[in-house]
């Protein structure tokens, strides 16, 4: 049996002010659902986070709770410098995943 994979992801809003960390173990169905707005009430969805810049990939989700964990508590300048090194661009990474 093949292991299962677990994301820790950030999003942004259009801007790019309002940043976002969260965990999932579908990454492609996650992404839909902030594009969405499945969960109306959402912080997400009250400030449009909805493009994916920044994720790691996790085979046990123990190492992925605690990594969303650690990136939380980053200040957001650190949190910027990571997701500057792995997108410079901030291009929203979701919409490619979703094609």
């Amino acid at each position: 049996m093949e292991g299962r994979c677990y994301y820790v992801y950030i999003n942004t809003n259009k801007s790019n002010k309002v940043i976002y960390t969260g965990v999932t173990n579908n990454l492609l169905n996650r992404i839909f659902q902030h594009k969405n707005k499945e969960n109306k009430n959402s912080f997400t969805a009250k400030y449009n986070v909805n493009k994916l810049v920044y994720y790691e990939v996790f085979n046990d989700i123990n190492n992925a709770i605690s990594r969303e964990k650690q990136i939380k508590n980053l200040v957001r300048r650190k949190k910027i410098e990571m997701i500057d090194k792995f997108n410079s661009g901030w291009k929203d990474l979701g919409s490619a995943l979703l094609e």
